[in-house]
């Protein structure tokens, strides 16, 4: 009964039955392991005191039964006494035939040996326990899986921690610890699981530091917004819970975050201030402060570069590299920032520095290999890949696509053999096959496979594998670049320009001189002269050095020439301009004809060309004298249509002077005239004496009688018109 109440989860009533046992046979040891697991596990101290006497006195009683022997080798594990836990787990596991005890006492000689890193004996007893115990028990599962990852073998440590979580889903240890092993995974679909895994981790234990960074350290290749949340959390509990300040592995890594978004200034502060923590606590645990020192000293050089200051990133280098020689990644960035400078001999000498240190460096040779291709030293170039391929068993995707582009720039050199060129093709088709065998998500294998159907003549098909990888991503600029080359095999100039533009602005920031000249040369094609030359200029301002671009831009500047001297309606100042140019070109294509390194351009091309501008400048005379004649003809013409337009200027104006005169008279004799009307008006209204007229007698007047008015009497009527006055005559006038 005791039992069943203690299945029930009812520990009170499984106390009182094991207690009326007791009573009942105070020999039983049942019933003393039980009272004693329910002291145990109460967590009372007084408790466990008891529970630990109860176990002593089932020993006394029976010395050899197992599940006694197990509960007093799990006491002596946490008191550290691992001699008498093996021997207490030997003699029980000796003494039972039942596999759920025998589990139970493999697992404690498994931890003993654990702890004390016997990892061989551990291993043993862990995988022992897991064959006898049943599917609920889990723990020799667990320490199985750790088993697993202490020899690296991963992929069975993740069966282990699997099982575990099947049986207890909630479980934060088992959660991180699967997410730890799913986030080195190369399957794409575990990376999620193991980000999912943890996400439920901080959800249900938010102050779960280790949690947050293993969580920012999966998101830091796929959301790195979101991996600086979770390494500044972690910072956060750690300065509001713990009230310490952050350790440096974690600035660093908030520092990364920050250098991957382009946050110079915010990730300088924090790889500071990591560096000062280091510096002030150097003292406390020298060794791995130390470590960690040279690790963000490097970090911070890599800042440096990012700023293009690289006198402080090439000191940090050699700094790092005066302590620890061995440091094989500051020679392959000193290497770096000396071909970027177009040193390419001190970068070759640097990198073969590190070969030194390890021979087989894929880095190194990969680094190598690109010297050789940016020469166009195709053969060298591919022999360093190909030992790459040989070292990695052909799993180095890198270097299998790299001479899969080798194949595919060999078809762009001009050839005449179709067998040969036949053969490049299906050689560059079978290494970015092999690439997609391996991972099938990898972009830039489509992207070659694009081009060599684009080579072949299948451009509707090229174009749509171009647009599949460009919705794939939109951060990939080779594929604007090849879609822009379709539309251009397509005559869709304008589109092609476009998309050159855009690929500019999106990705280099307009300072690209490779897709300057892809850009020239649609508006080449395209018929826009003078905007190739412009642009070819400012490409010829990013790189002086490079004789393609004078090649180029000669080649537009002879075009231009011979396009004015053919028109015959090109004027003086325009055929003297195109002489100059082509004086301009003629001496550019000889030099470049003479040049003795190996170029991008053929040398014998230029030579004609500069035959080509030659000629056309033996005739330059007549076109000079032709358009000398024209542009006096045109100024002779524009003379006399001049003098005509003045003939007719002045005519106009005398036309209009007379006009004016007239006007000018006819209103001189209108005014003249009006004061002849006035002085007349004057006249007429100057009146004489008239006569008395007879009184009329007083007394009432007869009806019919009306007074009898002179011209200039006024008319008592206001009603009665008297005539117009003197104003109003005026007016008529």
């Amino acid at each position: 009964m005791g039992l069943c109440f203690y299945r029930l989860g009812n520990t009170d009533k499984a106390q009182l039955a094991f207690e009326r046992a007791l009573e009942l046979d105070p020999r039983s040891t049942g019933s003393l392991i039980g009272l004693a697991i329910l002291h145990l596990n109460s967590g009372d101290k007084d408790k466990l005191i008891k529970g630990v006497k109860l176990l002593s006195q089932a020993y006394g009683i029976d010395s050899a039964n197992s599940m006694t022997l197990n509960h007093l080798a799990n006491h002596f594990f946490f008191k550290k006494d691992y001699q008498k836990v093996q021997h207490l787990a030997q003699h029980s596991l000796q003494g039972t035939e039942v596999e759920v005890i025998r589990a139970e006492s493999c697992y404690q000689l498994a931890r003993s040996y654990h702890n004390q890193q016997k990892y061989d004996q551990a291993f043993q007893y862990y995988y022992q326990s897991t064959q006898f115990a049943s599917p609920s028990y889990v723990l020799p599962h667990f320490g199985l899986g750790q088993m697993y990852i202490f020899r690296e073998d991963y992929a069975n440590a993740a069966l282990c921690f699997e099982k575990v979580l099947k049986i207890q889903p909630n479980n934060n240890e088992t959660m991180k610890i699967l997410g730890s092993l799913y986030s080195q995974s190369d399957d794409s679909d575990k990376r999620d699981q193991a980000k999912s895994l943890l996400q439920k981790v901080t959800t249900q234990c938010p102050e779960d530091i280790e949690a947050w960074i293993e969580l920012g350290g999966i998101l830091q290749n796929s959301d790195v917004n979101e991996a600086l949340n979770a390494y500044n959390t972690a910072a956060q509990i750690i300065r509001d819970n713990i009230h310490e300040d952050v350790p440096p592995e974690i600035l660093n890594n908030i520092a990364s975050c920050l250098f991957q978004l382009g946050k110079y200034e915010e990730c300088l502060q924090h790889y500071e201030t990591a560096l000062d923590y280091c510096k002030r606590e150097l003292q406390n645990d020298e060794a791995y402060l130390s470590a960690i020192t040279v690790t963000i000293t490097y970090n911070l050089a890599r800042l440096y570069e990012a700023l293009h200051e690289f006198g402080k990133a090439e000191d940090l280098y050699k700094a790092v590299l005066k302590e620890h020689p061995n440091y094989l990644d500051c020679y392959l960035r000193l290497g770096c920032i000396a071909r970027d400078r177009e040193q390419i001999f001190e970068a070759s000498n640097w990198f073969k520095d590190a070969l030194q240190i390890n021979q087989d460096n894929a880095d190194a040779w990969t680094l190598i290999g690109n010297l050789h291709i940016s020469k166009q030293e195709w053969g060298p170039g591919q022999k360093k890949f190909e030992r790459i391929i040989k070292t990695t068993n052909d799993k180095d995707s890198y270097s299998i696509l790299a001479i899969g582009n080798v194949w595919l720039q060999m078809l762009y050199q001009p050839t005449r053999d179709r067998d040969k060129e036949q053969k490049y093709q299906e050689r560059a088709l079978a290494f970015f096959k092999q690439v997609l065998r391996q991972d099938p998500r990898n972009m830039y294998a489509a992207n070659g496979i694009g081009c060599v159907l684009a080579v072949k003549g299948h451009i509707r098909e090229a174009r749509d594998v171009f647009a599949q990888v460009r919705e794939a991503t939109a951060e990939m600029p080779d594929v604007w670049i090849n879609l822009a080359h379709i539309y251009i095999e397509q005559k869709q100039y304008v589109s092609a320009i476009q998309m050159y533009e855009n690929c500019l602005k999106k990705f280099y920031s307009y300072q690209n001189v490779e897709i300057l000249l892809y850009l020239a040369r649609a508006h080449f094609v395209y018929g826009k002269l003078e905007e190739t030359r412009r642009i070819l200029l400012q490409a010829r301002h990013m790189a002086p050095q490079d004789n393609l671009i004078l090649f180029n831009l000669s080649y537009v500047l002879r075009h231009l020439a011979t396009n004015t001297l053919r028109d015959e309606k090109s004027g003086l100042e325009e055929v003297v301009s195109a002489v100059r140019n082509l004086e301009l070109a003629q001496r550019f294509f000889t030099m470049l004809s003479k040049a003795t390194e190996r170029q991008k351009y053929d040398l014998n091309h230029a030579a004609a060309e500069a035959r080509q501008c030659t000629d056309l400048l033996s005739q330059a005379q007549y076109h000079v004298a032709r358009a000398r004649k024209l542009d006096d003809e045109q100024r002779a013409i524009r003379m006399q249509q001049e003098k005509a337009k003045q003939e007719l200027e002045n005519k106009r104006r005398e036309e209009e002077e007379q006009k004016r005169k007239e006007r000018e008279e006819k209103h001189q004799a209108m005014l003249v005239q009006r004061e002849v009307y006035r002085e007349k008006a004057k006249n007429i209204l100057i009146f004489t004496e008239e006569p008395e007229m007879p009184k009329i007698p007083k007394g009432r007047r007869k009806k019919d009688e009306e007074p009898i008015y002179s011209s200039g009497e006024a008319s008592s009527d206001p009603d009665k018109d008297d005539g117009l006055n003197y104003d109003e005559f005026l007016e008529i006038m």
